[in-house]
């Protein structure tokens, strides 16, 4: 997975001290506690913006923040990174580091459509959070992805990070489920792939990348009840229902890959 090169013009380098965060992102004592035990440093790191990039801002998308976290180990809870999403009001694209290793996170945050205030964290809406691997430090880094605005920079920025949350969805398909012989199961065969769909919005990718988790999510949890099932025509029944469920993750998987190839 790529790490980015950030412009050396785009440079911040500001520490924030976790206090901004607490006060701007109304934080429980149970979330400092979690700030305090996981996170040694929270560094501005850089600030993406059209005198920075030189690309022109859109109204969603006016600057883009990079915030690197420095971990004091390898876990780091989401409710952390909400926190700041809610206390920045900008995209944020997060690197953790931790021990000579990086990896990128971030979640799609987009304008709420009826904010009560400039100042209220509640007029940004963030969504679920992507993320890479761990990389090492060393790491070679790539130039930014070419883009017409900040828009599509932070489209081509996160559409990595949505297509590697997928991926272990992809490896299953790969597996397949225990075999019953019956009647019904002889039948089976995977249906026609749909037409190619219009190019997706990242929004679109990234309801898709959730459908998909979910839908794997829906296989395993199928999987495991087939694992524990000893009564033979239930196991039939079950595995009915783990080849249906693998006929939707297919269908997602291949409607996700259509997308891509558009």
């Amino acid at each position: 997975m790529t790490l980015y090169a950030w412009p050396k013009q785009a440079a911040f380098g500001r520490v924030v001290p976790k206090r901004k965060i607490y006060e701007h992102a109304s934080v429980s004592a149970a979330l400092k506690e979690r700030f305090v035990q996981q996170v040694e440093q929270i560094n501005w790191a850089y600030k993406l913006a059209p005198e920075t990039v030189n690309l022109p801002a859109t109204p969603a998308v006016t600057e883009i923040q990079v915030f690197r976290l420095s971990l004091k180990g390898a876990s780091l809870d989401q409710d952390v990174l909400k926190a700041i999403d809610r206390a920045i009001p900008f995209p944020l694209i997060f690197e953790l580091a931790q021990g000579g290793r990086i990896k990128l996170t971030a979640a799609y945050k987009r304008p709420a459509p009826t904010p009560k205030s400039a100042a209220d964290s509640s007029r940004w809406v963030v969504g679920s959070y992507f993320e890479t691997d761990w990389q090492p430090e060393s790491t070679l880094r790539q130039p930014l992805p070419v883009a017409l605005d900040m828009a599509g920079l932070y489209e081509q920025l996160l559409s990595p990070l949505v297509q590697g949350k997928v991926a272990s969805a992809t490896e299953d398909l790969r597996t397949p489920p225990p075999q019953i012989r019956d009647g019904a199961a002889a039948g089976y065969t995977v249906g026609t792939p749909a037409a190619q769909p219009e190019r997706l919005t990242l929004e679109q990718h990234i309801e898709l990348a959730e459908a998909i988790v979910s839908q794997q999510k829906q296989v395993e949890r199928i999987r495991t009840r087939l694992d524990r099932e000893k009564q033979f025509n239930k196991r039939v029944a079950i595995n009915a229902q783990l080849r249906d469920a693998k006929q939707e993750l297919q269908r997602l998987m291949q409607q996700q890959t259509a997308s891509q190839r558009n």
